[in-house]
């Protein structure tokens, strides 16, 4: 896929970025040999490959899913600018 200087310029106003009209016409080049790499990419024949997360066969350590309150309630309230006993204290911010 080949795109134009004009096409590169609308991708640049799309992604808010600055491309000084120099630069489209080499840019426009460079995108459309990164896009024909993806389209090689789309030959590949991945029929028999089974999706991977790692390249390393590993399983995770599972623990209990449960709830509690972190053990130190009032280290944490600690750090508060203004604590209420048990809360944090904010300030109201609807009337």
């Amino acid at each position: 896929m080949a795109l134009d200087s004009e096409t590169v310029r609308r991708i640049a106003h799309l992604a808010r970025v600055r491309v000084p009209e120099a630069e489209l016409e080499p840019l426009a080049g460079e995108l459309s040999n990164i896009l024909g790499w993806v389209e090689q990419l789309g030959e590949v024949d991945t029929e028999n490959v089974p999706p991977m997360t790692s390249v390393v066969a590993v399983r995770l350590p599972m623990r209990d899913d449960r709830v509690d309150d972190g053990g130190a309630p009032d280290a944490v309230l600690a750090n508060a600018p203004d604590g209420a006993p048990g809360f944090f204290a904010v300030p109201k911010v609807v009337e």
